[in-house]
């Protein structure tokens, strides 16, 4: 389909001829679809797609909010270094608020009034260099879309010769994780919905091994309403047919071979390493860590923080995000959905980011 304008991807009657479609494709008996993005999760039911869709189409939210995976003891690595008086925290504004075992970066930036949002990685190189006297510290988190703006900031912070510049990265890979998520037999994942940002570095060619070799149907797909619900049909003929394989439904963004020049950037600055997921522990080779290379900007070399410190930890909360993230449960299953857990007193990192599935849930389906 060959749109234009944004209005023509929200246009009622075309929306609701989709989701028609779907109810004509749809078998009597359940198919299990997870959107891996927590992006598709917001626009889903900020547009109300829910109410469209047969109850035997079941779209369960995935692990794909780059927040609410970071480990535990990343979050608490990070609200130490607050209490250094030689440091200062530069952050997207989303991991403010995400609770750490004892403390969070806003409890800990109202006493020390050393954490600053940033909008973008680049920005970080400017405030280091405004601020000499200062250790600048750098949360570097997010997936494959934000990785090439980070290995960017590097690069410049290189050329621009600054020694008071440090990244403490958290940055993850998305289709290994969907690997895990395959061999779940919890489960039974029959598609993907994946996600639109990622694969416009990444590519439609990284999810390949997805359907040749666990025989799970693919389909990337945009944002918007109609972005979606195609996506969805996609993925539900090929169940119905029993042909998986990688479908494109965002190809005016994502291409085979996605963005051979940002990949290469990542390349250059990052290599591949063990992560730590929250919900699932480690997970090979799903990280990327700062090369040698670039050693000087490492902040976990800088300030002696072990690997292990970022490492999953389990706590007594009743909080169920690692549940949510498997998509073992939706957010309503737990028990302190919209009671004790909301946006204003987040217990859990998926009530605080605006990717995560029990926000979306909260703001849009409570």
């Amino acid at each position: 389909m060959k749109l234009k304008f944004i209005d023509e991807f929200r246009n009622k009657k075309l929306v609701l001829g989709f989701a028609e479609k779907i109810k004509e494709v749809m078998p009597p008996s359940q198919i299990n679809i997870m959107e891996v993005c927590g992006t598709h999760t917001q626009s889903f039911f900020r547009f109300g797609l829910d109410e469209l869709l047969p109850r035997e189409l079941k779209l369960i939210a995935g692990p794909g909010c780059p927040v609410c995976v970071s480990s535990q003891g990343y979050i608490d690595s990070a609200v130490k270094l607050c209490r250094d008086k030689s440091v200062v925290i530069l952050t997207f504004g989303d991991m403010l608020r995400i609770p750490g075992t004892h403390s969070s970066l806003e409890k800990e930036s109202a006493c020390f009034g050393n954490v600053h949002i940033v909008y973008s990685p680049l920005d970080c190189v400017r405030f280091a260099k405004n601020h000499p006297d200062k250790k600048i510290v750098f949360l570097a988190v997010g997936f494959e879309t934000t990785a090439p703006a980070i290995a960017l900031t590097i690069l410049s912070a290189k050329k621009e010769k600054l020694r008071n510049l440090f990244f403490l990265s958290s940055l993850k890979t998305i289709p290994p994780v969907m690997k895990e998520l395959v061999v779940d037999k919890r489960l039974k994942l029959q598609g993907f919905l994946c996600p639109g940002h990622v694969s416009a570095i990444i590519g439609t060619n990284a999810y390949e091994f997805i359907a040749k070799k666990y025989k799970i149907a693919c389909c990337i797909a945009g944002f918007e309403p109609l972005d979606i619900l195609e996506g969805l049909y996609l993925l539900v003929r090929q169940i119905v047919e029993k042909r998986p394989q990688v479908m494109n439904q965002y190809s005016r963004v994502v291409r085979p071979r996605g963005n051979p020049r940002a990949q290469k950037i990542i390349a250059r600055v990052f290599k591949t390493s063990d992560a730590y997921w929250r919900g699932f522990g480690s997970i090979h080779n799903t990280g990327l860590k700062i090369k040698k290379e670039f050693g000087v900007f490492d902040a976990e070399s800088e300030f002696c923080i072990k690997g292990e410190s970022q490492g999953y930890k389990a706590t007594k909360s009743q909080c169920r995000c690692a549940d949510i993230l498997r998509g073992l449960i939706s957010p309503k299953e737990c028990g302190l959905f919209s009671k004790a857990c909301t946006p204003e007193n987040p217990i859990g990192p998926c009530m605080v980011s605006t990717e995560g599935a029990c926000n979306a849930y909260y703001k849009y389906h409570k």
